[in-house]
């Protein structure tokens, strides 16, 4: 089982597995070395498959760096990402966890090894620390999607990425769409419902109150500053933000009713922009489940506030309560990392969540959420990971905004039916998982394939220092 205080993170864009995960790679690295951190002489990064390829793009180089200086996802001022990793990349100087300073030179000191995987997972890399008396520590890292990561050591002891039960902590846990339903039968209880009892096993309910709410103040606060900002997106690509133009159009004509009734499509489309092209600029987001679809989930959250009769803030909670469940079905079930089964697993997933959030603040069944879900996620089956430059831009940010309205589509089609499908969610899940395994690699976060290829304009991404395995 997965807790939503581990499903939704607060972090730092543009990639929850590539920029996220390897900062709290570098973190645990820290506290690895605990007290030999001032042993230290050298550090390097060896970063691998997907981590590599599109680590540039995704700025995994940075993340590591930042992480090492100890800072953290959750509570970095990202306005001053480019003043905190200035006297390292200009003197050469990082100060271990704050404490230790060394010597450390970008272009000999991070390795690029894009043709090569490490075992467990596309997204690997491992830290290497030499010590003054020429000792090694080093460990290697798995960033599996959405912030999470597991260690060498972990695998060792009961491997994390395989699906095995293990003890849950929890009173109701569930594996499956279909058990979670039965639960919910057998107890008389929602999926909201059902997640608080859970959740409230291990925290208190002010506890998991405050999260929920930290995680809509964020997400708020991210549509805020997205629709104040205009300019280019970093990058290379020349990618111009379009959510500030947006929403000085749309704060012209609303209320107007000559849009078709449409006019509700146009703010979704603006929340999903507004905070997609924060997470491009490295801001503040949520990891919803990932950064590449932090928009979809804010979109339709705000879509709630803004277009549907009864909202509150605990509807808010109930929303993320209920897209918890699912988000936390199809990790333990396939993936949510763009790196293993392609975007499917970022934008399919966000979509299938937000969709069952929406159905049930709209007076859904848990039949009727489950089928939403399903809906989201059945209809973002097969989608590829094949960003330009290895940039969370093009087709990222456009592809949030799609995935919102389709959310929104999927908990209506689910409200006007009864709940009954032919396809269950759980299929839809495993269906999810064996494409994923089917999609070449090329079309799995490694710029190597689709789009990043064929489109005009692209930058191709260059791997330096390539060879073979480095060792300490």
């Amino acid at each position: 089982m997965i807790s939503i205080f581990d499903l939704f993170k607060i972090g730092i864009g543009p990639s929850s597995s590539h920029t996220v995960g390897p900062m709290v790679a570098a973190n645990r690295f820290l506290t690895l070395l605990g007290e030999r951190i001032s042993q230290t002489k050298q550090i390097r990064i060896d970063l691998y498959g997907s981590l590599s390829s599109t680590g540039k793009g995704h700025a995994t180089d940075v993340a590591v760096i930042l992480g090492l200086l100890g800072h953290n996802p959750r509570t970095i001022n990202t306005k001053k990402t480019e003043q905190y990793i200035a006297d390292v990349l200009e003197h050469h100087q990082l100060k271990l966890g704050g404490k230790h300073t060394i010597t450390f030179n970008y272009d000999t000191d991070i390795l690029w090894y894009d043709e090569v995987n490490l075992p467990h997972h596309p997204n690997g890399m491992m830290i290497n620390a030499i010590m003054n008396d020429g000792a090694c520590i080093n460990e290697t890292y798995y960033s599996i999607g959405g912030g999470f990561v597991v260690d060498s050591q972990e695998i060792k002891n009961g491997n994390p990425l395989s699906q095995d039960e293990q003890t849950s902590p929890f009173p109701y846990p569930f594996s499956s769409a279909e058990e979670l339903a039965q639960i919910c039968l057998e107890h008389s209880i929602n999926i909201a419902e059902l997640m608080q009892l859970n959740e409230t096993a291990i925290r208190t309910k002010d506890e998991v109150r405050d999260y929920l709410n930290d995680i809509w103040d964020v997400m708020q606060a991210c549509v805020t500053e997205g629709c104040q900002k205009d300019g280019v997106l970093p990058g290379g690509l020349g990618v111009k933000r379009r959510a500030k133009a947006l929403y000085d159009i749309l704060s012209k004509e609303y209320g107007k009713a000559n849009d078709g009734g449409l006019l509700a499509m146009d703010w979704v489309n603006l929340y999903a922009l507004a905070v997609n092209e924060q997470n491009a600029a490295g801001g503040k987001v949520v990891t919803a489940p990932t950064n590449g679809a932090a928009g979809i989930i804010p979109a339709v959250l705000h879509y709630y506030r803004g277009f549907v009769t009864g909202f509150s803030y605990e509807g808010v909670r109930e929303f993320l309560l209920v897209a918890g469940a699912i988000g936390a079905l199809i990790k333990q079930n396939a993936s949510i990392s763009g790196a293993e089964v392609g975007c499917q697993g970022e934008v399919g997933s966000a979509c299938a969540m937000a969709a069952a959030g929406l159905a049930h603040v709209m007076g859904g069944t848990v039949a009727q959420c489950l089928n939403a879900a399903e809906i989201g996620l059945e209809h973002n089956l097969g989608l590829t990971c094949d960003p330009i430059a290895g940039l969370v831009q093009v087709p990222c940010i456009e592809r949030n905004a799609m995935a919102s309205i389709k959310a929104i589509n999927a908990a209506r089609l689910a409200l006007r039916g009864n709940g009954t499908h032919y396809v269950s969610l759980d299929k839809a899940i495993a269906t999810m998982k064996e494409t994923g395994k089917d999609m070449m690699d090329k079309y799995k976060e490694t710029a190597r394939g689709g789009l990043a290829i064929y489109a005009d304009g692209r930058i191709p991404i260059a791997s330096i220092n390539a060879g073979g395995f480095s060792q300490c």
